[in-house]
């Protein structure tokens, strides 16, 4: 198996016309164009969002009992768990 010469692509492409004719493959190609400037114009809108995005750290809205406790079914009320010791 080596490489191909030339004449297998030409004749590759010539079956490739034939069969597609080549109004066919422009068309395909300016649809593939279209959808890469697409793309590449929706990439371009999503960055400055990520520009803009704050990068301080904000505290966690809510409050959560803190380690060692355990949160009761009032919100006002915390319990406090005492570990096991000797009876």
């Amino acid at each position: 198996m080596g490489s191909f010469s030339i004449w297998h692509w030409l004749v590759v492409l010539l079956v490739v016309l034939l069969l597609f004719g080549s109004g066919k493959i422009s068309g395909l190609m300016g649809d593939l164009a279209t959808g890469i400037k697409s793309f590449k114009k929706n990439i371009k809108e999503d960055e400055p969002d990520a520009s803009m995005a704050d990068t301080t750290a904000q505290p966690p809205a809510g409050n959560l009992p803190p380690p060692g406790t355990q949160a009761s079914a009032d919100p006002n009320r915390t319990v406090v768990r005492q570990p096991p010791g000797p009876v």
